[in-house]
């Protein structure tokens, strides 16, 4: 050990000294350094006897440094101040993420795999908002924004995250209580809708010329409208995955063995100047990647 490290007094006395003196006595710096006040008394000793000089003069009001003591104080907090400079610079500079996203799509797709990416990327601090599906309406400015749409978004950089299948659903207990034998018998029934998911694309696979149904509850909202199918209020049309909650657990089934390519679907968008951040980037990136 150099003869440079033996003269460095130990940090512990270094902190006592610190407290007392900015605090005004022993008791004092013992509370906020979690020790006895007899502690502190020591330590200030053991430095003071290391340094071979008294650092402090005992008044009935408490401690107060010495013209030494004060010289020596200046000294020990500009070392504190360099010691959590140093401390600083050895942290990874922490980027602010800023994204929006639809609800359902939060709630269903993103927030369980979210944490993956914030373990492999500890320097990145993401703030999530939620948007108005269709509408792109967000209440903050994101860097990153997921839209449900046709990926039509003009002076944007567009990553499709995936594609996806739609198909009438419903509650078992609604379409054992109808009878029903094909899509057919859907004109007869209570239809959800949503701007979010039309009827027609399934009309259309089961070959029906229907148009889009005119009469039933709307909802702009996936998730409030998977709800109410599944406590039967009507048959819905879901995406395979946002809705796999419902099927996977039994609360909806799918009707007639009916899918049909999705017309909209979730992509991740962001201006070209936004597209130019590595961590925006690199989080497009990991979304297309979780989900492909």
């Amino acid at each position: 050990m150099s003869s440079v490290v033996r003269r460095v007094p130990p940090m512990h006395a270094l902190a006592a000294f610190e407290a007392a003196a900015r605090l005004g006595g022993f008791a004092q710096a013992a509370d906020e350094l979690c020790v006895t006040p007899s502690a502190v008394s020591h330590r200030i000793r053991q430095l003071e006897a290391m340094l071979g000089t008294p650092l402090f003069e005992r008044t009935p009001a408490g401690v107060r440094p010495t013209t030494v003591g004060r010289l020596y104080l200046e000294s020990v907090r500009e070392a504190f101040g360099k010691l959590a400079q140093a401390g600083a610079l050895l942290q990874p500079e922490r980027e602010r993420l800023r994204v929006s996203l639809p609800p359902t799509f939060a709630r269903q797709l993103l927030m369980a795999r979210l944490p993956e990416y914030l373990r492999s990327h500890p320097e990145v601090e993401v703030e999530m908002h939620l948007s108005i599906p269709l509408q792109d309406v967000t209440a903050e400015t994101a860097d990153v924004e997921v839209r449900w749409g046709r990926g039509d978004y003009p002076e944007r950089t567009v990553c499709k995250l995936f594609d996806d299948v739609v198909m009438p659903l419903a509650a078992p207990s609604w379409v054992a209580a109808r009878a029903l034998r094909g899509i057919a018998d859907l004109g007869r029934a209570e239809l959800l809708r949503s701007p979010l998911l039309p009827w027609r694309p399934c009309f259309a696979a089961a070959g029906l010329d229907w148009p889009e149904p005119e009469r039933g509850a709307v909802f702009n909202d996936l998730g409030m409208l998977f709800e109410v199918a599944a406590a039967g209020l009507g048959a819905a049309v879901g995406t395979r995955r946002l809705s796999a909650a419902w099927v996977d657990t039994g609360r909806l089934v799918p009707l007639f063995g009916v899918t049909a390519p999705a017309p909209f679907t979730y992509y991740a968008v962001a201006t070209p100047a936004q597209h130019k951040r590595a961590v925006v980037r690199d989080f497009i990136a990991w979304l297309a990647g979780v989900f492909a």
